[in-house]
């Protein structure tokens, strides 16, 4: 590789290709047939190359042309670094054409489990050349240092040397069931959260603060209740079961709320921060194959069920008004 970059630093490929032409085909109206280009095209650039190299590398004679004691020994380095180059064109163009191999995902578990986990087999039944490792975590994964393809993340994403395409975007909502509503009332304001039991999840980007916006107002609250945890589906559950308010995506709740199993609160307010689903690869190189069609697949897949899902709840929950 750095004979490579020393050597293009000094002379151009086309140059190159110019010089190993005219040396296999012993002319340079021979040569200037197999690059496509004019013979004079062709010895103008074998003359720049050896100026560039301060060297003479041919010999010409008034019937063929020959190397120099230095042009073989450049020859025989030149061809082989434009076989390498070739070969490595070669195998990066078959391995763009066909997405194969194994393809790593790191996937956080909930969304993974409920809305990625389902198009895998359809996915893998489309790219039969594709094997996957996905592994489920909801701690940070560091996907250069521990080899992942590709990751999906939601949240606000902090990883700016990473690139990212944004799959959809959602939103932070307060909720809590009917039953605690019952029993608790309804909270009017954020500051009457401090009165509240509040579910804490602890790997909100905020905690242990909910920080609430409605328009251009901006609200810090230190939620306090009887649960926390790093499992949003355990503060889920604990909400369904009446145990307190919640402040969770609107993806994750959406079932419970058609249901009837949780209502929103405090409608007008939300995470300041805005959610994002994303998919992550890692820098500074070409995004394989494989792993270009995973992302284009689940982005389509996500972004349309999430908008179907909060279509559905819309109207469940404008039906339940109505009723």
């Amino acid at each position: 590789m750095q004979d490579m970059q020393e050597l293009l630093s000094k002379v151009s490929l086309e140059e190159l290709s110019a010089f190993v032409a005219v040396v296999e085909a012993h002319s340079f109206t021979d040569a200037a047939k197999t690059v496509g280009r004019d013979a004079t095209i062709v010895s103008r650039r074998i003359g720049q190359l050896e100026q560039r190299l301060g060297v003479r590398l041919l010999s010409r004679t008034t019937r063929r042309v020959v190397l120099t004691e230095v042009g073989a020994l450049y020859y025989k380095r030149v061809r082989a670094l434009l076989d390498e180059l070739g070969s490595a064109n070669e195998e990066a163009s078959n391995f763009a054409a066909s997405p194969q191999g194994l393809l790593r995902i790191s996937l956080p578990v909930t969304f993974g489990r409920r809305w990625i986990a389902p198009l895998l087999p359809g996915f893998l039944a489309k790219h039969p050349k594709i094997r996957v490792d996905a592994r489920f975590a909801d701690r940070y994964v560091d996907i250069v240092a521990e080899g992942f393809d590709v990751a999906v993340r939601v949240g606000v994403l902090r990883d700016s040397s990473l690139v990212a395409r944004r799959i959809a975007p959602f939103r932070n909502l307060l909720y809590a069931a009917p039953a605690y509503i019952h029993t608790r009332g309804l909270p009017k304001e954020p500051e009457d959260l401090e009165a509240h039991a509040c579910l804490g999840f602890i790997n909100h980007a905020s905690w242990p603060d909910w920080v609430l916006k409605k328009g251009v107002q901006q609200k810090t609250i230190r939620p306090i209740g009887p649960l926390n945890s790093d499992s949003s589906e355990a503060i889920l559950q604990a909400a369904i079961e009446g145990a307190g308010i919640i402040l969770t995506p609107d993806w994750l709740a959406d079932a419970a709320v058609r249901a009837g199993e949780l209502v929103q609160v405090l409608t007008d307010w939300q995470a300041a921060e805005e959610g994002g689903i994303y998919a992550v690869m890692p820098p500074g190189r070409l995004v394989p194959s494989k792993t270009r069609v995973f992302v284009d697949e689940i982005a389509h897949a996500v972004l349309a069920g999430l908008d179907h899902e909060r279509a559905k709840t819309r109207r469940r929950v404008a039906k339940r008004k109505d009723g």
